[in-house]
Protein backbone atom coordinates (compact mmCIF):
# COMPACT_ATOMS: atom_id res chain seq x y z
CA UNK A 1 0.00 0.00 0.00
CA UNK A 2 1.50 3.34 -1.07
CA UNK A 3 0.19 6.52 0.48
CA UNK A 4 2.24 9.68 0.56
CA UNK A 5 2.97 12.10 3.36
CA UNK A 6 3.50 15.74 2.29
CA UNK A 7 6.86 17.10 1.23
CA UNK A 8 7.82 20.70 1.96
CA UNK A 9 7.12 21.68 -1.64
CA UNK A 10 3.57 20.30 -1.33
CA UNK A 11 2.54 22.58 1.52
CA UNK A 12 4.96 25.48 1.81
CA UNK A 13 3.15 28.84 2.04
CA UNK A 14 -0.14 27.13 1.08
CA UNK A 15 -3.48 27.05 2.82
CA UNK A 16 -3.77 23.49 4.15
CA UNK A 17 -6.88 21.92 5.64
CA UNK A 18 -6.11 19.08 8.06
CA UNK A 19 -8.75 16.55 9.11
CA UNK A 20 -7.71 15.71 12.67
CA UNK A 21 -9.52 13.57 15.20
CA UNK A 22 -10.07 15.76 18.24
CA UNK A 23 -12.93 13.54 19.39
CA UNK A 24 -11.51 13.46 22.91
CA UNK A 25 -13.21 12.98 26.28
CA UNK A 26 -14.22 16.23 28.02
CA UNK A 27 -15.02 16.90 31.66
CA UNK A 28 -16.26 19.86 33.67
CA UNK A 29 -13.46 22.13 34.86
CA UNK A 30 -11.85 25.58 34.77
CA UNK A 31 -11.44 26.80 31.21
CA UNK A 32 -10.23 30.36 30.88
CA UNK A 33 -12.24 31.51 33.89
CA UNK A 34 -15.51 29.95 34.94
CA UNK A 35 -16.52 26.30 34.84
CA UNK A 36 -16.70 24.81 31.36
CA UNK A 37 -15.69 21.67 29.53
CA UNK A 38 -11.98 20.81 29.52
CA UNK A 39 -9.92 18.06 27.87
CA UNK A 40 -9.68 14.89 29.96
CA UNK A 41 -7.33 12.90 27.67
CA UNK A 42 -5.15 14.55 25.01
CA UNK A 43 -3.66 11.50 23.25
CA UNK A 44 -5.49 12.12 19.98
CA UNK A 45 -4.58 15.80 20.08
CA UNK A 46 -0.90 15.02 20.58
CA UNK A 47 -0.94 12.45 17.78
CA UNK A 48 -1.57 15.28 15.29
CA UNK A 49 1.20 17.54 16.58
CA UNK A 50 3.96 16.29 14.27
CA UNK A 51 1.90 17.18 11.21
CA UNK A 52 0.72 20.53 12.65
CA UNK A 53 4.26 21.59 13.62
CA UNK A 54 5.62 20.52 10.22
CA UNK A 55 3.07 22.73 8.49
CA UNK A 56 3.72 25.60 10.86
CA UNK A 57 7.49 25.36 10.39
CA UNK A 58 7.13 25.65 6.63
CA UNK A 59 4.74 28.57 6.56
CA UNK A 60 1.44 26.86 5.83
CA UNK A 61 -1.82 28.54 6.73
CA UNK A 62 -3.34 25.77 8.82
CA UNK A 63 -7.06 24.99 9.10
CA UNK A 64 -7.98 22.17 11.48
CA UNK A 65 -11.31 20.36 11.19
CA UNK A 66 -12.74 17.59 13.37
CA UNK A 67 -15.84 16.02 14.84
CA UNK A 68 -16.64 15.53 18.50
CA UNK A 69 -19.25 13.12 19.81
CA UNK A 70 -22.59 12.42 18.15
CA UNK A 71 -24.62 15.65 17.98
CA UNK A 72 -26.74 14.20 15.12
CA UNK A 73 -26.52 17.26 12.87
CA UNK A 74 -27.54 19.74 15.57
CA UNK A 75 -25.58 22.37 17.49
CA UNK A 76 -24.91 21.23 21.06
CA UNK A 77 -22.70 23.11 23.52
CA UNK A 78 -21.35 19.94 25.11
CA UNK A 79 -19.93 18.88 21.73
CA UNK A 80 -18.23 22.17 20.88
CA UNK A 81 -14.55 22.10 19.89
CA UNK A 82 -13.86 25.43 21.59
CA UNK A 83 -12.30 23.70 24.66
CA UNK A 84 -9.83 22.08 22.26
CA UNK A 85 -8.70 25.48 20.97
CA UNK A 86 -8.19 26.61 24.56
CA UNK A 87 -6.21 23.43 25.33
CA UNK A 88 -3.96 23.83 22.28
CA UNK A 89 -3.03 27.31 23.48
CA UNK A 90 -2.92 26.77 27.23
CA UNK A 91 -1.24 23.34 27.36
CA UNK A 92 0.64 22.99 24.07
CA UNK A 93 1.68 26.58 23.42
CA UNK A 94 -0.04 26.93 20.05
CA UNK A 95 -1.81 30.16 19.15
CA UNK A 96 -5.11 29.00 17.71
CA UNK A 97 -8.05 31.03 16.46
CA UNK A 98 -11.50 29.45 16.67
CA UNK A 99 -14.49 29.77 14.36
CA UNK A 100 -17.98 29.07 15.71
CA UNK A 101 -18.95 27.09 12.58
CA UNK A 102 -17.14 25.04 9.95
CA UNK A 103 -18.69 26.90 7.00
CA UNK A 104 -20.09 30.36 6.45
CA UNK A 105 -19.09 34.02 6.54
CA UNK A 106 -17.15 33.89 9.81
CA UNK A 107 -15.07 30.98 8.52
CA UNK A 108 -14.36 32.78 5.25
CA UNK A 109 -13.37 35.97 7.08
CA UNK A 110 -11.03 34.26 9.53
CA UNK A 111 -9.51 31.96 6.91
CA UNK A 112 -8.84 34.93 4.66
CA UNK A 113 -6.86 36.64 7.43
CA UNK A 114 -4.55 33.69 8.04
CA UNK A 115 -0.83 34.36 7.68
CA UNK A 116 2.01 31.89 7.32
CA UNK A 117 2.14 29.61 10.35
CA UNK A 118 -1.28 30.67 11.69
CA UNK A 119 -3.75 28.05 12.92
CA UNK A 120 -7.54 28.16 12.71
CA UNK A 121 -9.76 25.49 14.31
CA UNK A 122 -13.29 25.19 12.93
CA UNK A 123 -16.33 24.11 14.92
CA UNK A 124 -17.63 20.54 15.05
CA UNK A 125 -18.27 19.12 11.57
CA UNK A 126 -21.12 16.97 12.85
CA UNK A 127 -23.21 20.02 13.72
CA UNK A 128 -24.09 19.62 10.01
CA UNK A 129 -25.85 16.40 8.96
CA UNK A 130 -24.18 16.73 5.55
CA UNK A 131 -20.88 15.65 7.11
CA UNK A 132 -21.96 12.09 7.89
CA UNK A 133 -23.99 12.04 4.68
CA UNK A 134 -20.76 12.55 2.70
CA UNK A 135 -22.30 15.51 0.86
CA UNK A 136 -20.14 16.74 -2.01
CA UNK A 137 -21.89 20.11 -1.78
CA UNK A 138 -20.82 20.36 1.87
CA UNK A 139 -17.22 19.42 1.03
CA UNK A 140 -17.13 22.03 -1.72
CA UNK A 141 -18.56 24.60 0.69
CA UNK A 142 -15.78 23.92 3.20
CA UNK A 143 -13.18 24.39 0.48
CA UNK A 144 -14.72 27.55 -0.96
CA UNK A 145 -15.17 29.21 2.45
CA UNK A 146 -11.67 28.34 3.70
CA UNK A 147 -9.82 28.72 0.40
CA UNK A 148 -8.01 25.44 1.12
CA UNK A 149 -5.45 24.35 -1.48
CA UNK A 150 -4.25 21.06 0.04
CA UNK A 151 -5.91 18.36 2.17
CA UNK A 152 -4.19 16.19 4.78
CA UNK A 153 -5.91 13.31 6.57
CA UNK A 154 -4.52 12.99 10.09
CA UNK A 155 -7.55 11.14 11.45
CA UNK A 156 -6.87 7.44 11.01
CA UNK A 157 -9.32 6.70 13.81
CA UNK A 158 -12.13 8.20 11.69
CA UNK A 159 -10.97 6.84 8.34
CA UNK A 160 -13.33 3.88 8.38
CA UNK A 161 -16.15 6.40 7.84
CA UNK A 162 -17.03 7.63 4.33
CA UNK A 163 -17.79 11.16 5.53
CA UNK A 164 -17.47 14.47 3.67
CA UNK A 165 -14.38 15.57 5.60
CA UNK A 166 -12.67 12.20 5.13
CA UNK A 167 -13.54 11.22 1.56
CA UNK A 168 -15.21 14.26 0.01
CA UNK A 169 -12.34 16.69 0.60
CA UNK A 170 -9.77 14.12 -0.53
CA UNK A 171 -11.56 13.81 -3.88
CA UNK A 172 -11.50 17.54 -4.49
CA UNK A 173 -8.00 18.58 -3.38
CA UNK A 174 -4.40 17.37 -3.67
CA UNK A 175 -4.35 14.96 -0.72
CA UNK A 176 -1.79 13.45 1.62
CA UNK A 177 -1.58 11.30 4.73
CA UNK A 178 -0.56 12.89 8.00
CA UNK A 179 2.56 11.53 9.66
CA UNK A 180 0.64 9.75 12.42
CA UNK A 181 -1.83 8.18 9.98
CA UNK A 182 1.10 6.92 7.92
CA UNK A 183 2.73 5.41 11.01
CA UNK A 184 -0.53 3.67 11.94
CA UNK A 185 -0.79 2.10 8.49
CA UNK A 186 2.81 0.89 8.58
CA UNK A 187 2.54 -0.86 11.95
CA UNK A 188 -0.80 -2.48 11.11
CA UNK A 189 0.45 -3.60 7.70
CA UNK A 190 3.40 -5.22 9.43
CA UNK A 191 0.98 -7.24 11.53
CA UNK A 192 -1.10 -8.19 8.48
CA UNK A 193 1.79 -9.16 6.24
CA UNK A 194 4.46 -10.62 8.48
CA UNK A 195 3.28 -10.96 12.05
CA UNK A 196 5.64 -13.09 14.11
CA UNK A 197 3.81 -16.11 15.44
CA UNK A 198 2.08 -17.07 17.61
CA UNK A 199 -0.17 -14.08 16.84
CA UNK A 200 -2.76 -13.53 19.56
CA UNK A 201 -5.69 -11.09 19.37
CA UNK A 202 -7.35 -9.93 22.59
CA UNK A 203 -10.86 -8.54 22.07
CA UNK A 204 -13.20 -7.12 24.65
CA UNK A 205 -15.28 -4.07 25.47
CA UNK A 206 -18.94 -3.18 25.41
CA UNK A 207 -19.21 -1.91 21.81
CA UNK A 208 -19.45 -5.36 20.31
CA UNK A 209 -21.86 -4.94 17.40
CA UNK A 210 -19.02 -4.21 14.96
CA UNK A 211 -16.39 -6.35 16.68
CA UNK A 212 -18.22 -9.66 16.41
CA UNK A 213 -18.11 -9.38 12.62
CA UNK A 214 -14.45 -8.35 12.67
CA UNK A 215 -13.59 -11.51 14.58
CA UNK A 216 -14.50 -13.45 11.43
CA UNK A 217 -11.43 -12.12 9.64
CA UNK A 218 -9.19 -11.85 12.68
CA UNK A 219 -9.82 -15.46 13.65
CA UNK A 220 -8.50 -16.50 10.25
CA UNK A 221 -5.48 -14.23 10.57
CA UNK A 222 -4.53 -14.93 14.20
CA UNK A 223 -3.47 -18.13 15.92
CA UNK A 224 -5.68 -17.39 18.93
CA UNK A 225 -8.45 -14.91 19.72
CA UNK A 226 -9.00 -14.34 23.43
CA UNK A 227 -12.37 -12.75 24.14
CA UNK A 228 -13.66 -10.87 27.17
CA UNK A 229 -16.18 -8.21 28.11
CA UNK A 230 -19.44 -7.94 26.21
CA UNK A 231 -18.09 -9.71 23.13
CA UNK A 232 -17.36 -12.84 25.18
CA UNK A 233 -21.00 -13.03 26.24
CA UNK A 234 -22.12 -13.42 22.63
CA UNK A 235 -19.67 -16.30 22.14
CA UNK A 236 -20.65 -17.96 25.41
CA UNK A 237 -24.32 -17.76 24.43
CA UNK A 238 -23.53 -19.16 20.97
CA UNK A 239 -21.78 -22.09 22.70
CA UNK A 240 -24.88 -22.92 24.68
CA UNK A 241 -23.47 -21.55 27.93
CA UNK A 242 -25.72 -19.56 30.25
CA UNK A 243 -25.06 -15.80 30.33
CA UNK A 244 -28.22 -14.81 32.27
CA UNK A 245 -28.87 -11.08 31.67
CA UNK A 246 -25.40 -10.16 30.42
CA UNK A 247 -24.96 -7.48 27.77
CA UNK A 248 -24.48 -8.86 24.25
CA UNK A 249 -24.78 -5.69 22.17
CA UNK A 250 -27.66 -3.67 20.82
CA UNK A 251 -28.52 -6.44 18.37
CA UNK A 252 -27.89 -9.46 20.57
CA UNK A 253 -29.63 -11.95 18.28
CA UNK A 254 -27.47 -11.05 15.28
CA UNK A 255 -24.29 -10.97 17.34
CA UNK A 256 -24.93 -14.42 18.76
CA UNK A 257 -25.68 -15.72 15.25
CA UNK A 258 -22.38 -14.35 13.90
CA UNK A 259 -20.52 -15.75 16.90
CA UNK A 260 -22.04 -19.18 16.20
CA UNK A 261 -20.93 -18.98 12.55
CA UNK A 262 -17.37 -18.17 13.63
CA UNK A 263 -17.27 -21.02 16.13
CA UNK A 264 -18.67 -23.46 13.54
CA UNK A 265 -16.08 -22.35 10.97
CA UNK A 266 -13.18 -23.06 13.31
CA UNK A 267 -14.60 -25.96 15.34
CA UNK A 268 -12.17 -28.48 13.89
CA UNK A 269 -9.11 -26.24 14.26
CA UNK A 270 -6.78 -26.44 17.23
CA UNK A 271 -3.82 -24.24 18.08
CA UNK A 272 -0.99 -26.00 19.85
CA UNK A 273 0.48 -23.74 22.51
CA UNK A 274 3.72 -25.40 23.57
CA UNK A 275 5.90 -25.09 26.63
CA UNK A 276 9.44 -25.61 25.32
CA UNK A 277 10.93 -26.42 28.72
CA UNK A 278 8.52 -29.25 29.45
CA UNK A 279 8.04 -30.12 25.78
CA UNK A 280 4.30 -30.24 26.26
CA UNK A 281 1.51 -28.83 24.17
CA UNK A 282 -1.88 -27.39 25.03
CA UNK A 283 -4.33 -27.72 22.11
CA UNK A 284 -6.90 -24.95 22.16
CA UNK A 285 -9.76 -23.81 19.91
CA UNK A 286 -9.13 -20.75 17.77
CA UNK A 287 -11.52 -18.60 19.84
CA UNK A 288 -10.84 -18.91 23.56
CA UNK A 289 -13.66 -17.86 25.90
CA UNK A 290 -13.73 -17.15 29.64
CA UNK A 291 -13.91 -20.19 31.91
CA UNK A 292 -15.01 -18.14 34.92
CA UNK A 293 -16.48 -14.69 35.51
CA UNK A 294 -17.41 -12.10 38.10
CA UNK A 295 -21.10 -11.23 38.01
CA UNK A 296 -23.51 -8.85 39.72
CA UNK A 297 -27.01 -7.42 39.37
CA UNK A 298 -25.60 -4.30 37.74
CA UNK A 299 -22.28 -2.66 36.95
CA UNK A 300 -22.69 0.15 39.49
CA UNK A 301 -22.51 -1.88 42.68
CA UNK A 302 -19.98 -0.70 45.27
CA UNK A 303 -19.99 -3.52 47.83
CA UNK A 304 -17.79 -6.54 47.12
CA UNK A 305 -20.39 -8.69 48.91
CA UNK A 306 -22.66 -8.17 45.90
CA UNK A 307 -20.13 -9.71 43.50
CA UNK A 308 -20.83 -13.31 42.50
CA UNK A 309 -18.01 -15.60 41.35
CA UNK A 310 -19.17 -18.10 38.72
CA UNK A 311 -17.38 -21.03 37.11
CA UNK A 312 -18.36 -21.72 33.50
CA UNK A 313 -17.03 -25.26 33.26
CA UNK A 314 -19.95 -27.13 34.75
CA UNK A 315 -23.71 -26.85 35.25
CA UNK A 316 -23.98 -23.83 33.00
CA UNK A 317 -26.18 -25.09 30.18
CA UNK A 318 -28.21 -22.27 28.66
CA UNK A 319 -31.81 -22.17 29.82
CA UNK A 320 -34.74 -19.81 30.06
CA UNK A 321 -34.32 -19.46 33.83
CA UNK A 322 -32.19 -16.33 33.82
CA UNK A 323 -30.94 -15.05 37.14
CA UNK A 324 -30.78 -11.30 37.73
CA UNK A 325 -27.04 -11.30 36.97
CA UNK A 326 -24.68 -9.79 34.43
CA UNK A 327 -21.15 -11.02 33.66
CA UNK A 328 -18.93 -7.98 34.35
CA UNK A 329 -15.33 -9.25 34.40
CA UNK A 330 -13.30 -12.35 33.65
CA UNK A 331 -12.47 -14.52 36.67
CA UNK A 332 -9.16 -15.57 38.24
CA UNK A 333 -8.84 -18.82 36.26
CA UNK A 334 -9.45 -17.04 32.96
CA UNK A 335 -6.87 -14.41 33.91
CA UNK A 336 -4.31 -17.16 34.58
CA UNK A 337 -5.12 -18.94 31.31
CA UNK A 338 -4.97 -15.76 29.23
CA UNK A 339 -1.70 -14.64 30.87
CA UNK A 340 -0.12 -17.99 30.06
CA UNK A 341 -1.23 -17.83 26.42
CA UNK A 342 -0.05 -14.23 26.08
CA UNK A 343 3.36 -15.16 27.48
CA UNK A 344 3.85 -17.43 24.45
CA UNK A 345 2.81 -14.84 21.86
CA UNK A 346 5.22 -13.02 19.52
CA UNK A 347 2.60 -10.58 18.22
CA UNK A 348 -0.39 -9.24 20.19
CA UNK A 349 -3.23 -6.93 19.21
CA UNK A 350 -5.31 -5.67 22.16
CA UNK A 351 -8.68 -4.00 21.61
CA UNK A 352 -11.21 -3.61 24.38
CA UNK A 353 -11.20 -4.22 28.16
CA UNK A 354 -12.09 -7.54 29.74
CA UNK A 355 -14.86 -6.09 31.89
CA UNK A 356 -16.43 -2.94 33.28
CA UNK A 357 -13.02 -1.58 34.29
CA UNK A 358 -14.43 1.80 35.34
CA UNK A 359 -15.71 0.04 38.48
CA UNK A 360 -12.74 -1.09 40.65
CA UNK A 361 -14.66 -4.26 41.51
CA UNK A 362 -14.49 -5.33 37.86
CA UNK A 363 -11.11 -3.88 36.80
CA UNK A 364 -8.83 -6.74 37.79
CA UNK A 365 -9.20 -8.69 34.54
CA UNK A 366 -8.41 -5.73 32.27
CA UNK A 367 -5.48 -4.58 34.38
CA UNK A 368 -3.92 -8.03 34.57
CA UNK A 369 -4.22 -8.63 30.84
CA UNK A 370 -2.77 -5.18 30.05
CA UNK A 371 0.18 -5.79 32.37
CA UNK A 372 0.78 -9.24 30.89
CA UNK A 373 0.91 -7.83 27.35
CA UNK A 374 3.22 -5.01 28.45
CA UNK A 375 5.55 -7.50 30.15
CA UNK A 376 5.70 -9.55 26.97
CA UNK A 377 6.93 -6.43 25.14
CA UNK A 378 9.70 -5.56 27.57
CA UNK A 379 10.73 -9.06 28.70
CA UNK A 380 10.40 -11.10 25.51
CA UNK A 381 10.45 -8.53 22.67
CA UNK A 382 6.96 -9.25 21.36
CA UNK A 383 5.30 -6.78 18.99
CA UNK A 384 2.33 -5.40 20.94
CA UNK A 385 -0.28 -3.00 19.58
CA UNK A 386 -3.31 -1.66 21.44
CA UNK A 387 -6.11 0.49 20.09
CA UNK A 388 -9.36 2.12 21.11
CA UNK A 389 -10.37 4.69 23.69
CA UNK A 390 -11.33 2.20 26.41
CA UNK A 391 -8.18 0.14 25.87
CA UNK A 392 -6.02 3.26 26.09
CA UNK A 393 -7.83 4.25 29.29
CA UNK A 394 -6.89 0.90 30.82
CA UNK A 395 -3.21 1.12 29.95
CA UNK A 396 -3.08 4.77 31.07
CA UNK A 397 -4.59 3.83 34.44
CA UNK A 398 -1.91 1.15 34.79
CA UNK A 399 0.92 3.48 33.67
CA UNK A 400 1.79 1.18 30.77
CA UNK A 401 1.64 3.50 27.74
CA UNK A 402 5.41 3.36 27.14
CA UNK A 403 5.56 -0.41 27.40
CA UNK A 404 3.63 -1.20 24.22
CA UNK A 405 5.22 -1.32 20.79
CA UNK A 406 2.49 0.98 19.46
CA UNK A 407 -0.47 2.70 21.10
CA UNK A 408 -3.02 3.44 18.41
CA UNK A 409 -5.50 6.30 18.63
CA UNK A 410 -7.90 4.16 16.62
CA UNK A 411 -10.27 1.50 17.84
CA UNK A 412 -12.85 0.64 15.20
CA UNK A 413 -10.63 1.71 12.30
CA UNK A 414 -7.69 -0.42 13.43
CA UNK A 415 -9.98 -3.36 14.06
CA UNK A 416 -11.56 -3.11 10.60
CA UNK A 417 -8.15 -2.67 8.95
CA UNK A 418 -6.79 -5.82 10.61
CA UNK A 419 -10.04 -7.57 9.80
CA UNK A 420 -9.37 -7.07 6.09
CA UNK A 421 -11.78 -4.19 5.51
CA UNK A 422 -10.97 -1.36 3.09
CA UNK A 423 -11.04 1.97 4.92
CA UNK A 424 -12.56 4.71 2.72
CA UNK A 425 -10.33 7.42 4.16
CA UNK A 426 -7.20 5.41 3.44
CA UNK A 427 -8.22 4.04 0.03
CA UNK A 428 -8.83 7.55 -1.33
CA UNK A 429 -5.26 8.53 -0.42
CA UNK A 430 -3.83 5.83 -2.70
CA UNK A 431 -4.57 7.88 -5.79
Amino acid sequence: MIIHTPKVSDIQDKKVIVRVDFNVPLKKGANGGGTKFVVADDQRIRSALETILFLKEHGSKIILISHLGRPDGKVATEFSLEPIAFYLHQNLGLEVDFASDCVGKEVAKKANKLKSGDILLLENLRFHSEEEGNSEVFAKKIISDTGAEVFINEAFSASHRAHASIVGLAKLLPSFAGFDLSAEIKILNKILEKAARPFVVVLGGAKIDDKVSAVKNLSRLADLVLVGGGIANAFLKASGIEVHKSFMGKDATTNVKIAKEILDEHQAERTLVSDEDQKQGLPLPKVVMPIDVLAAKNQDIVDEKDVVYMELLKDVKDSEKDLDLQYLDIGKETISLYKYLLSKAKTIFFNGPMGVFENPLFAKGSRNIAKSIANNTTDFGATTVCGGGETNAVINACGLRDRFTHVSTAGGAALEFLGGEKLPGVEILKR
